[in-house]
């Protein structure tokens, strides 16, 4: 099991941005797929990005590419989330997670942190 804690979240007008950082409490953090999901008020969660053990593969969810950029340090154990050109609709709270291999989707990844609120006014 990977502890995850998420930091980085406030509030912050449109069109600013916001860096997410996700740091996991495991010697192995290198040999984990990462994602980063949110879930806004009454909705699903929705797949925002994935990042390969390496760093060299990612993949992003349609409402965020080319606006967000997920990145990782293993020296760190920690991984990152660039959020760039900030809409309202992106006010959720975020989640990273942590499994054996990039994938769209949640139930892929075992480990879950608790969150953090992303708040983008109008």
């Amino acid at each position: 099991q990977v502890q995850l804690v998420e930091s980085g979240g406030g509030l912050v007008q449109a069109g600013g941005s916001l860096r997410l950082s996700c740091a996991a409490s495991v010697r192995s953090f290198r040999t984990y797929a990462m994602g980063w999901f949110r879930q806004a008020p009454g909705k699903e969660r929705e797949f925002v990005a994935t990042i390969d053990w390496y760093g060299t593969t990612t993949y992003y969810g349609d409402s965020v590419k080319g606006r967000f950029t997920i990145s990782r340090d293993n020296a760190k154990n920690t991984m990152y989330l660039q959020m760039n050109s900030l809409k309202p609709e992106d006010t959720a709270v975020y989640y990273c997670a942590a499994g054996p291999s990039v994938s769209i989707q949640p139930a892929n990844f075992g480990s879950w942190g608790q969150g953090t609120q992303v708040t983008v006014s109008s």
